[in-house]
């Protein structure tokens, strides 16, 4: 089942790049986004492929521009000020929204159930689109709206794509589920089997943990560092005969993944 064609160029060699300092600059950006801390000159030579000498004048260039600081003490590089300007940017130009839109509207006809998508926000999952579909009923995944994230196929498809690391930390007690119906984890090693079973089938389900009598399936979207960007949830009501939406629902993750540009990165 597929939500839109495919607009994937498959195994098609991606062209060399014109402009090779464009091109490394760009690769040294992103290569510092992806790690936990400032990394040492050498270290992005080594990792990167490109000569020391290279990397130390593009470096200069980027701390000219405040996308990188040199922290002189530790001899690392670390993201500068203005790399969190491009966050702020990005996040004001609302590309989720923008790109996710048309597709979760593609799906809600499709399948003929409501579709939404969601961003991680802390231990919830709050919700920036909903496409209703027609003739069916209101639901609580409204636009602006926080659910506990290990209630909701969403937020259980996003808690899956963390590093289990990460997990423990939001997850590190009792304390940190809620509940909702009285169904769903309520300890860390419940949530430990559940993110395991999403894991092997590549989608998250939710049956009435959130509202009694509806059921809903997502898939993760995730960046290009493989972290979850979003993630796309169809609901439906549990006693409708309706079909199977696993395979149009991963379609639509795997569409606005590539639409954002995460997998060509």
């Amino acid at each position: 089942m597929s939500v839109i064609s495919d607009e994937l160029d498959g195994d098609s060699v991606p062209p060399r790049p014109q402009v090779p300092a464009a091109d490394q600059t760009l690769r040294i950006l992103r290569h510092l986004a992806r790690r936990a801390a400032p990394i040492a000159a050498s270290a992005l030579a080594r990792d990167l492929g490109i000569p020391r000498s290279t990397i130390y004048h593009l470096l200069a260039t980027l701390e000219d521009h405040g996308f990188v600081v040199h922290l002189a003490q530790e001899r690392r590089w670390g993201l500068g000020a203005s790399a969190f300007e491009l966050a702020g940017g990005y996040a004001r130009q609302e590309p989720l929204a923008r790109l996710g839109r048309p597709l979760l509207a593609s799906l809600a006809d499709l399948i003929g159930e409501s579709a939404h998508l969601a961003v991680m926000s802390g231990r919830d999952v709050l919700y920036i689109v909903e496409e209703r579909a027609v003739r069916r009923p209101a639901l609580v995944t409204d636009v602006g709206v926080r659910l506990p994230a290990h209630l909701t196929a969403t937020g259980r498809a996003m808690l899956a794509a963390l590093p289990r690391s990460q997990v423990r930390a939001l997850y590190p007690d009792r304390a940190a589920f809620t509940e909702r119906t009285g169904r769903g984890p309520s300890r860390p090693s419940e949530l430990r089997e559940l993110l395991q079973e999403v894991r092997a089938a590549g989608v998250a389900t939710e049956d009435g943990e959130v509202t009694p009598g509806f059921r809903s399936v997502a898939a993760v979207v995730r960046d290009h560092a493989g972290w979850p960007a979003a993630a796309i949830a169809v609901t439906w009501q549990e006693d409708r005969a309706m079909t199977d939406p696993t395979d149009a629902v991963r379609d639509a993750a795997r569409m606005l993944q590539n639409r954002l540009g995460y997998d060509r990165a």
